[in-house]
């Protein structure tokens, strides 16, 4: 849809949560002179925005409210943009709905004020904000102009806001904002994985799967998508999409592919650089360095550019990122792990001995797989948080597990008391922080404070 279309009758658009995404997208509204009646549940400013934020909506001429929404005004809306954060069960959501109001994420309204830009939209359960950034550092690398925007931090209505009028954006989506977004036709999509995941939101497995599946709501025979060829569920359910499939593999050959023997990067037949030239821990960034390759090769980037960009990126805040050494441990930062699936990928990147952290708020899934991944090189699991309980109880007798509070210097403590030197100390949780911390970057922020206080 068009902000003319939107503007048709006169109506405002109602803009629920508002975090990031939300004000950015009030603000594109309001430029483009469709009213705006924005409101979120908490009583104060996010904190990813600020009173500034809120004001700067207000000033715009947007009726903003906190601590609550008016239903019988969102019913009356025109079109209703629900932020990614805000649950379809949501009641301001539901009211919409009922209501017969359209509802729309963010990303549409950004995609509406960006008419003349080509979009590599990249999803996954994990190693999607890795990949997304990865893209967009090959596209500078290769003289390609483009940025990141989407989940991985800026909203690509900010990005019109700014007048940014990039010839590509690595767009990350979660499947949140994938199952609110209609308009976006992806030029190249990518799908790093499927695994297990936010099922303390969706009722089923399948639900979040079909929630992913939505990246190729626009497909056609013209679009180009990229995908997994070792994950055998990515590949059952893009097997009939249309358009042109790449693949990606650490196994065997493919159109991105790794070979192990020689332990180098492939782009089809040709090399493009030395494993030990990425300087990315383990193989599933192996894959999305593939994966992001390939989306580079598509948009124009020859071979010497992408191996120049792999060569020069390095590990994004809390994603195995080293934050210190410390009498020969090796501290790792790797708070974006909120799911089992990426906790399991961190301890197998991981060559040597290691005191994992791990809880949080759980998530719904058993944290049994573990067990195995972590084989012998798992001198203790330190469990805390509000899932230390569940935790204790799956993995007691598989790995050496201590129960601890909520006390995260404790922890930090007791990791430092069982690390020898030669060995690592993995913050990779397996949950999300919002028992202990405002979020995983909180969680992140204070893991690496207490390191470099050490």
């Amino acid at each position: 849809m068009s902000f003319q279309h939107w503007r048709a009758g006169g109506r405002e658009a109602a803009v629920i949560g508002l975090g990031k995404s939300g004000v950015a997208a009030g603000l594109l509204l309001r430029r483009n002179a469709i009213p705006v009646y924005a409101s979120d549940r908490a009583p104060k400013a996010d904190k990813s925005v600020g009173e500034a934020g809120l004001a700067r909506l207000r000033e715009a001429g947007a009726t903003v409210q906190l601590g609550g929404h008016d239903f019988q005004r969102i019913a009356r809306a025109g079109v209703c943009v629900v932020s990614p954060g805000v649950p379809p069960d949501a009641p301001p959501v539901a009211a919409a709905r009922e209501a017969g109001v359209t509802i729309i994420s963010e990303i549409d309204v950004g995609y509406a004020a960006l008419p003349s830009v080509r979009f590599a939209v990249i999803t996954g359960t994990n190693g999607k904000t890795t990949t997304t950034a990865l893209t967009a550092h090959l596209f500078s690398a290769a003289g390609i102009t483009g940025t990141a925007a989407g989940n991985i931090g800026q909203p690509l209505a900010e990005v019109a806001l700014e007048g940014l009028s990039p010839s590509w954006v690595a767009l990350e989506m979660s499947s949140f904002q994938l199952h609110d977004t209609y308009d976006l036709v992806p030029t190249i999509g990518a799908l790093t994985n499927l695994a297990p995941d936010h099922l303390d939101r969706y009722p089923t497995l399948e639900a979040y799967y079909a929630d992913k599946d939505l990246l190729y709501r626009n497909a056609s025979d013209s679009s180009i998508w990229v995908t997994n060829a070792d994950d055998a569920e990515v590949q059952r359910r893009a097997a009939r999409v249309p358009g042109r499939h790449l693949r990606f593999s650490l196994a065997h050959p493919a159109e991105a592919w790794y070979d192990r023997a020689a332990r180098t990067l492939m782009l089809g037949a040709v090399p493009l650089l030395p494993r030990d030239e990425l300087h990315l821990f383990g193989d599933h960034n192996v894959a999305n360095a593939l994966c992001a390759a390939l989306i580079a090769s598509r948009a124009g980037a020859g071979a010497a550019g992408i191996a120049a960009g792999l060569r020069t990126f390095r590990a994004l805040a809390h994603r195995m990122e080293p934050v210190g050494e410390k009498d020969g441990v090796v501290w790792i930062n790797d708070s974006k792990a909120t799911n089992v699936a990426s906790t399991l990928v961190a301890v197998q990147a991981l060559e040597r001995p290691f005191v994992l952290l791990l809880g949080g708020r759980h998530k719904g899934e058993p944290y049994t797989a573990l067990a195995e991944a972590a084989g012998g090189r798992c001198k203790a699991v330190l469990a805390f948080g509000e899932s230390r309980e569940l935790v204790t109880q799956d993995l007691q007798g598989r790995l050496p597990v201590e129960r601890l509070g909520t006390d995260f210097q404790e922890v930090i403590d007791r990791a430092r008391a069982l690390a020898a030197p030669g060995d690592a100390v993995l913050l990779s949780p397996a949950c999300s922080s919002y028992d202990m911390f405002q979020n995983y970057e909180d969680r992140g922020a204070r893991f690496r404070a207490a390191v470099a206080a050490l």
